[in-house]
Parts: structure tokens; C-alpha cells; sequence
């Protein structure tokens, strides 16, 4: 990626410097930064155990609770929440990339700051839960923000998360064989807003040596293209690219995903951003995060809107068969996951769970997404019963024929 140009970071990161403090005194002073430091995360962790403790958990019955088949939200959430002493992640760290390798799950989170240019940061945890890493500085950012803004170039009317400068918006990590790809939506600011992809070895991903390859531009030029994922492994020798769940179900195969340079893209279908006439039920958005491999096929978390409870992003599921992705064994009738809690709700999008990135830990299910467009969380299930009651209460359903009755005649 090279070294930030002074004026991206200026911009990114605001002016860091510290103030040089004289001492009167043989002893050191305390640092008023480091202090502050301690002072906001303090504060920050009261709040929000003050709003769990005051806020109403709705719509969590005791068959929620129990039923392991069913995803149940951590009661610690959010796991990753805003750090006013790092500006760059000082207004929102939502809608994280999850990544299970070496024993740890790894977060890639969209973060925003001062700047209002969305980066993306880094955070890590070994039981999925608690994170115990988490780095002071981004761990992927983009060089492009703003590069249209000229003469003759119309902005297009397109706010993300409040990302209304641009850069890179709700990424998800996929790892083929030793590879880490990372696709995420990019933004120039200004007129510009398509899917871009970048990749770096597994074993420098590991090491926090952030060795990305210059990104690529995959989707096509003039559209807004957004919840791009890639499947683990290729199916039938060739990469598979799922871009539309709606109107159309679309995956692209290609032999190799390097040869996309931003001359030659994926042709796709705009998903619709307005229900369908006549729609009652759940409305399709777009694919969340990348489908995870089960014994019973392909697992895929997707966004839905429920047209009886409109202006709210939920969460669906659906199973596909392993050889052709594109048949679908399973679908959810009912969202999975809902928007009820308060860090779900009181933020710069009011009623929205967001999922990037989901994994397998444990023969367990970990569904890493969005709060409110705010704050990064985590909900679990049992792999095995999720998947059995998927299959049970969403599988498509088979009308048989009904036989027809014998005529027997009446010897004379």
C-alpha cells in the first residue's frame, strides 16, 4: 500500500502530534493524553453497561433462549465500539469482515472518523466473543478518496452509514487456499461507487504485515454495486463470485480472479431498491456474508426487508446445494435475526442489523454484523440444529399428486 501521502493523512487522522509539557518539578508528569485516553475508554464502557442494565430486551422469549437452533445475541455486545482517542474510529466501527484461521477469529471493521472517510480496522478474539486484540492504527485504507471531484463529474446521490466522504465501506474476507481476499465497496466521495477487490498472502495477514495488493475494481463502471462475496473454495475448477440475489440469482465462474483489473469486470443486475408490487413477506436484498461449506451445502446469510415492518434491515438464511450453488435447498421464511435491541436502534441508522462476516468456531455458528450502523456485534448458534431447522422449517415444499381412485366394477 506504500506510505500515507501528508495529506490523506492529515485528513485520515487528524494532527496527532502531542504538546511538549514543561516541567517545573524533578518528578515526570503524567502524560494529559494517556490519561484521557483512560478517562474516555472508562467512561465509554459505563455507558454502555448502563444502557444494558436500563434498556428492555424485546422479542427474546425463553424458546429463543433455550433452543440452541436459534441465534442468540451476546449479551456483552457490542464487541467493538468507538475510541474517541483514536480519530480515525472515533464516530462509528460497524459492519466487520470475520476471518477463522490460527485459532482466532479475525475482524476487519469499517471504521469512520473525524474525517468521515471510512477505513477499515482490525481486531481479533479467540473465543469470538471477547476482543483481545485490536490495533491503534487501520490495517486497510484507500488512496483514491475523492479523486473525481472535478469539473464535470456530477456527484451521485449515495449515502452509506454516513460515510459521505467516501473510501472502503463494509468489506468481507474470504480465505482460498492461502490467499486472504478482501472485497469491499468503494467509494470515491463523488461520483464514483463500485465493488473492489484486493488479496495478501494468509501468512503476512496473520503477521499484521499489511502487504495488499493494489485494489481492483470488479464490478461495472456507472452502477452501484454493493454485498459482492466470494465462495471458499472453487466449485467445478473455477472462483465463484456471487453479486445478485435479486430480481436475479447471479454467480459469475472465472478462472482466476487477478485477471479483473477494472477494464474487464463482472456484468451484474442492480438489486431492487424498492419492494416489488404486491410483495407481501420478506423482500431480498443482497447476500451478507460469505457462504460458509456445511455437510448439507452451501450456507449463505442474506439482508431482507419485511414489507409488514418496513425500514428495517434483517438478517435471512438459505442452503445451496453444494455442486450448483444457484439451486437452493433451504430459505428462512422468517428473519433469523431482528433489529431490537438498543445498540440497534440508537444510532445513525435507526432499525438496522448488518452482516460482513460470518464463521464456524467450536461447531459453532458466529454471525459478526452491524449495529445501527454504529457498533460491531455478535450473535451464536449450534451449527448442526441451525442447519437442521433450517432444512425443517424452510425447505421448499412438494406438491404431490393425488392418486386416483380405483373404479371397480361389479361383476355381473
Amino acid at each position: 500500500m506504500g506510505i500515507f501521502s501528508g495529506w490523506l493523512r492529515e485528513i485520515i487522522f487528524g494532527n496527532e502530534r502531542k504538546k511538549t509539557i514543561k516541567s517545573t518539578g524533578t518528578k515526570k508528569r503524567k502524560s494529559p493524553i494517556k490519561e484521557k485516553k483512560k478517562q474516555v475508554d472508562s467512561l465509554r464502557v459505563k455507558q454502555f453497561a448502563k444502557k444494558k442494565k436500563t434498556k428492555v430486551k424485546k422479542k427474546l422469549s425463553n424458546k429463543t433462549i433455550k433452543d440452541k437452533s436459534f441465534l442468540q445475541k451476546f449479551e456483552g455486545n457490542p464487541i467493538v465500539f468507538p475510541s474517541e482517542t483514536n480519530r480515525w474510529e472515533s464516530k462509528a466501527t460497524f459492519n466487520p469482515a470475520a476471518l477463522h484461521a490460527e485459532g482466532k477469529i479475525h475482524l476487519l471493521y469499517r471504521a469512520m472518523g473525524d474525517s468521515d472517510i471510512s477505513v477499515l480496522g482490525y481486531a481479533a478474539s479467540e473465543d469470538g466473543f471477547v476482543m483481545s486484540e485490536k490495533l491503534e492504527y487501520p490495517a486497510y485504507y484507500s488512496l483514491n478518496t475523492r479523486s473525481k471531484c472535478k469539473k464535470g463529474i456530477p456527484p451521485i446521490s449515495y449515502v452509506s452509514g454516513g460515510g459521505l466522504n467516501g473510501g472502503c465501506e463494509d468489506p468481507r474476507m474470504t480465505l482460498i487456499e492461502d490467499t486472504v481476499y478482501l472485497t469491499y465497496t468503494a467509494f470515491d466521495g463523488w461520483g464514483s461507487d463500485r465493488l473492489a477487490m484486493t488479496y495478501i498472502p494468509i501468512k503476512d495477514f496473520l503477521n499484521k504485515e499489511w502487504n495488499w495488493e493494489k485494489p481492483m475494481l470488479i464490478s461495472a463502471p456507472g452502477e452501484i454495486a454493493k454485498n459482492w462475496v466470494l465462495f471458499p473454495e472453487k466449485i467445478n475448477g473455477k472462483f465463484a463470485v456471487l453479486h445478485t440475489l435479486s430480481p436475479q440469482f447471479l454467480i459469475d465462474y472465472l478462472d482466476d480472479l487477478k485477471t479483473l483489473d477494472g477494464k474487464d469486470y463482472i456484468e451484474s443486475v442492480p438489486g431492487d431498491r424498492v419492494a416489488p408490487k404486491n410483495h407481501k413477506g420478506l423482500w431480498v436484498r443482497g447476500p451478507g456474508a460469505p457462504p460458509i461449506k456445511t455437510e448439507k451445502g452451501w450456507l449463505l446469510i442474506y439482508h431482507v426487508m419485511d414489507t409488514c415492518d418496513p425500514d428495517k434491515y434483517k438478517l435471512g438464511a438459505m442452503l445451496l446445494d453444494l455442486k450448483n450453488p444457484q439451486k437452493i435447498i433451504a430459505k428462512s421464511i422468517e428473519p433469523i435475526l431482528e433489529p431490537d435491541m438498543h445498540y440497534e436502534n440508537e444510532g445513525t441508522k435507526a432499525g438496522v442489523v448488518y452482516c460482513c462476516g460470518a464463521v464456524i468456531k467450536d461447531n459453532k455458528l458466529f454471525i459478526y454484523y452491524g449495529g445501527s450502523d454504529d457498533v460491531s456485534c455478535v450473535a451464536t448458534a449450534d451449527i448442526d440444529k441451525f442447519i437442521k431447522n433450517l432444512i425443517r422449517t424452510g425447505k421448499p415444499k412438494v406438491k404431490r399428486r393425488k392418486r386416483k381412485k380405483r373404479v371397480t366394477r361389479k361383476k355381473k
